[in-house]
């Protein structure tokens, strides 16, 4: 069974800030790490391989620096990794981003397509079923259990907002997971020392056919206008003491300004 994970890096958000005079995220000196979503994709992946037997490639789209953390993914357990760098991809928005991995997942083949719910600097959740679209097969959203996996099909729970829906699908298809559904593991010593020596593989433009049209800032039918932080619009004030102390503190507050 061949597996591919998903995976985008992402900059610490509790490291980001955001230039006042451009209104842009400042990210120089800022650590990136892998979408921590997308750490429970490669969780799921390991587990099936586990179970069933397989491959497991990671595939991320990114400036050559995002081959940290496909070295992270090589670390955990995955069998090997791909790169999509190229100027081509430069601007994407997430449908271009979406049609770019779906030309390259093509190009590698697979039974099951692992991602994140959502990437915590854009909170889109767009790219993974958007993905699946252009690649034309089935996809399921917020998987939180996978119950069951065949040679031709899977079986999963789907989180809804009161509970969870049982749904089953063939082979190939495209899942996004969320964090109930385990809890990633640490990268094994041995496993850090194959990410060392791991070849990372680099596709560009020519490597994976696409229509250039389709690509980057050219194919992106959305563009970012600005990036702010919000205004703070009431004063703040930090409640110190045991949590007796808080609670007694905070009635005392909210009676003041009359909200109770």
């Amino acid at each position: 069974m061949n597996i591919i994970v998903c995976i985008k890096q992402v900059p610490d958000t509790a490291e980001i800030k955001i230039n006042p005079e451009t209104n842009t995220l400042m990210r120089e000196g800022v650590p990136s790490i892998i979408n921590p979503f997308d750490l429970n994709a490669i969780e799921a992946a390991l587990q099936i391989r586990e179970q069933s037997g397989g491959k497991i490639s990671v595939l991320t789209m990114g400036p050559p620096q995002a081959e940290a953390s496909l070295r992270d993914a090589i670390a955990m357990g995955a069998d090997e990794a791909v790169l999509l760098s190229d100027k081509a991809f430069a601007g994407s928005d997430t449908w271009a981003t979406s049609y770019t991995l779906a030309k390259a997942i093509e190009k590698l083949g697979a039974d099951i397509i692992f991602c994140g719910k959502q990437a915590i600097d854009g909170d889109t959740a767009q790219v993974g079923p958007e993905t699946a679209e252009f690649l034309n097969i089935p996809h399921i959203s917020y998987i939180r259990k996978i119950e069951e996996v065949s040679d031709n099909s899977i079986r999963v729970q789907r989180l809804m907002d009161e509970g969870y829906d049982i749904v089953e699908s063939g082979l190939p298809v495209l899942l996004t997971v969320v964090k109930e559904l385990n809890e990633p593991r640490m990268p094994s010593l041995k496993g850090k020392m194959a990410a060392k020596k791991a070849e990372i593989k680099v596709m560009g433009f020519a490597d994976i056919e696409a229509d250039e049209n389709s690509l980057g800032l050219k194919g992106s039918p959305t563009q970012v206008k600005n990036i702010f932080a919000p205004e703070l619009k009431a004063e703040r004030k930090m409640i110190e003491g045991s949590p007796e102390e808080q609670v007694d503190s905070l009635i005392r507050e909210l009676k003041a300004i009359k909200c109770i």
